[in-house]
Order: structure tokens, then sequence, then C-alpha cells
């Protein structure tokens, strides 16, 4: 284990976050026998569910938090450029935490309309793209050099220069766009989902042009 990145300090550090997967699993055992035996399980753009399944794939997103938690956790330690992790650790715990957050709002939404609960999945929808974007977009500029977490693209791996000013760039895109969502939200119609992934699409595409275009510049 690297020094510079500590997975029992970290422990410590996601208590709270820790905390929130063990109450997931609690609720989840605790509605179980609540569920009917079959639940929705994919809804179409209209907000509409276009796919059910046993009961039993309750569990699909609550074990899926765990494990992309785990993975999370313990990546570092394997990433060539691990000792890096330690000069943005707390960037990475707000990134874990966002994943999580995120997930499990999903997971709250998804089960609750399984419960009979009427919940519109194009509204949580449409608010989990802004809430990534503005999350990761306030990080972004502080993640240094490394294999697994940011624009990992030829040209950021192949030069931390080019990699730095991505992520500083990324960031501002990524706010901006999230910013954006938000108000975007306020609305309703199909359009209002389409422009949310339109979004989503735009501030990823635009932070890798611009590293190529850095990179092609730099060699100049």
């Amino acid at each position: 284990m690297d020094e510079n990145y500590n997975v029992k300090y970290e422990i410590k550090k996601d208590w709270w976050l820790i905390g929130i997967i063990i109450l997931i699993w609690i609720f989840t055992f605790a509605i179980f026998g609540r569920l009917p035996a079959k639940i929705p399980m994919h809804w179409n753009i209209y907000g509409q569910v276009d796919r059910f399944g046993s009961k039993i794939e309750i569990f699909i997103l609550p074990v899926i938090i765990t494990v992309i938690y785990l993975i999370m956790l313990f990546i570092p330690l394997i990433d060539p450029k691990r000792a890096n992790y330690g000069r943005f650790a707390g960037a990475y715990r707000i990134i874990r935490a966002v994943v999580v957050i995120i997930f499990m709002a999903v997971y709250f939404a998804s089960t609750y309309s399984a419960l009979g609960y009427k919940i519109d999945m194009n509204i949580v929808g449409n608010l989990v793209i802004p809430f990534i974007l503005i999350g990761f977009g306030s990080v972004m500029g502080k993640l240094y050099h490394n294999y697994f977490v940011g624009i990992r693209v030829p040209w950021t791996l192949a030069d931390e220069e080019v990699w730095d000013k991505t992520h500083r760039f990324s960031g501002k895109v990524w706010i901006t766009a999230g910013i954006i969502g938000l108000f975007a939200s306020f609305f309703k119609g199909t359009w209002v989902t389409v422009f949310m992934l339109v979004l989503l699409i735009t501030a990823v595409i635009v932070p890798i042009v611009y590293s190529y275009i850095t990179f092609k510049n730099k060699g100049k």
C-alpha cells in the first residue's frame, strides 16, 4: 500500500458514505416483502415503464452501488500513478460521494415506484445529469495525473501538462453545463430529457476535443 493513499484512512473519512450504503441494504431487506411479484426496472424517454422484472431484481442496484464504491476505494492501489492520489484525496472522496448519492437517489425513486408511489422518473433522470456534471465539475480541476479518474484519453495520459489544462477546462465546461441543466429541469416534456442527454454528451466530447487540440498545439 502506498503511504500517500491509505485505504484504512479513506474508510474512516467515508464513514457517513459507508453508513448510507448500509442503510440502503437495511431498507432493501425491510421492504422486500412488501414488493409485488413484478417491479418496474426500466423507463423509456417518455417516463413510461418499458420493462418489468422479478422483485429479486431489487437487489441489483444495492449490489452495483456497493461494488462500485469498493472498486473506487481500492483501485488506486493498482494505479501506476497511485502516489498522485494523495494529492487529490479530498476531490476523490467527493467523486465517490457523488457516485453513491446519485445511485442512491435513482434506487430510492425506482423502489418507491415499485411500492406503488407515483414517481416521475423523467424528473429524477433530468435532475441526475446536472448534479453529476456539477459534482464532478467542481473537482475536475483538482485531479492529478492518473489512469483511472478523469478525462483519460491518449493525449491527457501522454502529457501531464495537457492533463492539467484539460481538467481545468473540463471543470468549467461541466459546471456550466450542469447549471444550464438545472434551469432546464424546471421545464417538462420529452424535449427536456433529450436536451439533458445532448448536454451530457457535449460536456464529454468538448473536453476530449480540447485535449487533442492542446496536445497538437504543444507539439508545434
